[in-house]
């Protein structure tokens, strides 16, 4: 569904942000772009959407290439962006003054969505930041598109509303779209997603699915030195150490620690770029 060759990105002549950049991500899966404050994950998403151009490299979306904004690929495309901005219009209206652009646009799903999420039917302007964010997720979704693009989706929502969330986004994923959904706060989609896309400093750390994440490492806590093998990663706490490490086929699989498989990529760029990117 998306392929980037060689891509090479940067802001400024000085050091690209991307450089040779090459990335492929398929259908059927909800992706969690993971990456520190400024690893470029922002700037990935508006690549993917066509909201900003590479300098080098080619680029495809859905069979086409989103430089040239083609109405035939806009239509298939929703990015829902970080920092939101919304008219002051009632919200249902809202939703009517998009509906022209997506012809899968479903009404009642937003309506349905809106209720779920126990966003009022009142105008955007009267909400809070959190109940505006809803209102575009819930627009989004409704839009029905190839390829739905979150950037940070649970700032300014609390924990009920990032559960509801959670709920909604796996029930509207299905063999023939693509979410992207790109966060620092990895705990808030630790049953969510899918696949990780893990990058940092213009790097794709690791792109892989979660079973094969677990099929390949195993996630423990020990006491201090209890493990018999090099981790690749371990970090301390109270009881002991969190670690990482390689499965072995007689070890049973643990169940994946997002968090911990985060600060792990981002130690160990060597073995999980080995490991994971495919």
């Amino acid at each position: 569904m998306i392929q980037f060759s060689d891509i090479y990105f940067g802001y400024s002549n000085a050091k690209p942000l991307y450089s040779g950049l090459n990335l492929s991500l398929k259908a059927g899966s909800i992706y969690g772009l993971l990456g520190k404050n400024g690893a470029g994950k922002s700037t990935l998403l508006k690549i993917m959407a066509g909201l900003v151009y590479p300098q080098k490299g080619q680029i495809e979306v859905l069979g086409a290439n989103p430089i040239k904004r083609q109405p035939s690929f806009l239509e298939q495309v929703f990015f829902i962006p970080e920092e939101i901005d919304t008219p002051n219009i009632q919200v249902l209206d809202f939703a009517k003054e998009h509906l022209p652009f997506y012809p899968k646009f479903n009404f009642s799903q937003f309506k349905n969505h809106l209720a779920e999420l126990e966003v009022p039917l009142t105008n955007l302007k009267a909400m809070s930041f959190g109940q505006k964010k809803k209102v575009w997720i819930a627009l989004g979704l409704a839009a029905n598109t190839a390829l739905l693009i979150l950037d940070e989706p649970t700032n300014g929502l609390d924990i009920p509303s990032k559960r509801k969330l959670r709920k909604i986004m796996a029930a509207n994923i299905h063999d023939d779209r693509c979410i992207v959904i790109s966060t620092h706060q990895v705990r808030d989609l630790d049953s969510l997603i899918d696949r990780i896309l893990l990058v940092d400093e213009g790097e794709v750390i690791a792109n892989a699915g979660t079973d094969e994440i677990t099929e390949k490492l195993v996630f423990k806590q020990v006491g201090n030195q209890e493990y018999l093998e090099e981790p690749l990663y371990a970090e301390n706490n109270l009881m002991g150490q969190l670690v990482v490490m390689k499965r072995s086929e007689e070890e049973p699989a643990t169940r994946m620690d997002i968090e911990l498989f985060f600060n792990a990529g981002i130690a160990n760029k060597k073995a999980f770029n080995k490991l994971f990117n495919h």
